[in-house]
């Protein structure tokens, strides 16, 4: 079994959602752990644990962040992390992956799939063996209990319910 360790320096783990419905709005997340063991070179078995701090969110607005954080969404004095196990991997073909597992947000649990593409396997210039992915996908903010909304003066949502998920992530193999 070999284990891999996310390099949180070449890795961005980021969400958007929709603002009043026409534009999106880019979150991401700057502290965050993951492990990946895998017995097979193609990480056609893979095992994903992640982790991150909802305290680190940033949408490059201070008060907005402060709202995230709040007992109106994330509610991190109450749930200060977020997190995913996997529960199994599709191969689709080389490069892709459906990934699947739980993920809690705010103490709520549900199964989620997530799509990879494996970008690679290479070797930095120290020695370190390093391997690329991109995920995607979609939730419901409202099923992990993130249900504050508001609506415009037309009747419009502030907020949309659909929150698309994406990462690109590379991996550190461990000795």
């Amino acid at each position: 079994m070999t284990t891999w360790k996310i390099d949180p320096t070449h890795s961005e783990v980021e969400f958007k959602v929709k603002h009043l419905m026409i534009t999106n709005v880019t979150g991401h997340f700057g502290e965050y752990d993951a492990t990946v063991t895998s017995s097979k070179d193609d990480f056609s078995d893979a095992s994903v644990s992640f982790e991150a701090s909802v305290n680190s969110i940033s949408t490059k607005n201070g008060q907005r962040d402060e709202h995230l954080k709040s007992a109106d969404f994330f509610d991190a004095t109450n749930h200060p992390k977020l997190t995913f196990q996997s529960t199994g991997v599709k191969k689709k073909d080389a490069e892709r992956f459906v990934l699947a597992g739980n993920l809690t947000i705010r103490g709520n649990t549900h199964p989620v799939e997530l799509n990879v593409e494996y970008t690679g396997t290479t070797i930095d210039p120290w020695g370190q063996t390093k391997a690329g992915f991109e995920l995607t996908g979609k939730i419901n903010r409202k099923d992990f209990g993130l249900t504050w909304s508001a609506t415009t003066e037309a009747g419009g949502l502030v907020v949309s319910d659909e929150v698309r998920l994406i990462a690109a992530v590379q991996v550190i193999k461990q000795a």
